[in-house]
């Protein structure tokens, strides 16, 4: 496994190498991969409760998802725009960040539960670490999501 160096931090802490990189990953999975022409900035990236959690192996950004505050898209705090470019995918960095997601938000929201809109097809892998399906499926960006709930109570694996 790489020894990862993990940053979390507010939108106004992001230097503008680290910005341009979380833009680019996202764009190249997002839009380019997944072939979904959409804005993929949104204000929620700047709102003042949102936090930018990345993964860099040798400073080079491998892994990023972006932690919401309870309120800013459900009442729960969510975590969305999960991504791990594409060569250092299959060698466990999705879990790591995933486990590195939930303790983060715990430390922020440790009071809130946490709501996720996920790829129909990422389900069984979000059920690994606790996450249950909360609704039936429905198409986001033309790509099948549902909704899954983590219970506050259960946030160590």
């Amino acid at each position: 496994m790489k020894d990862l160096q993990w940053r979390c931090n507010v939108f106004q802490q992001l230097d503008k190498n680290t910005l341009y990189e979380i833009i680019k990953l996202r764009i190249d999975i997002f839009v380019v991969e997944q072939k979904c022409p959409y804005p993929e900035l949104d204000e929620k990236d700047r709102h003042d409760g949102t936090l930018h959690l990345s993964a860099h192996d040798n400073e080079k950004l491998i892994a990023y998802a972006r932690l919401l505050p309870p309120g800013l898209s459900y009442a729960e705090t969510s975590i969305g725009r999960f991504a791990v470019e594409s060569s250092s995918r299959q060698q466990g960095i999705g879990s790591l960040l995933i486990k590195k997601c939930l303790d983060e938000t715990n430390k922020a929201w440790p009071k809130h539960n946490i709501k996720i809109s996920a790829q129909e097809y990422l389900q069984e892998f979000y059920e690994k670490f606790g996450f249950i399906k909360v609704s039936s499926s429905y198409l986001e960006d033309y790509i099948p999501h549902i909704e899954m709930l983590k219970d506050k109570n259960k946030i160590s694996n």
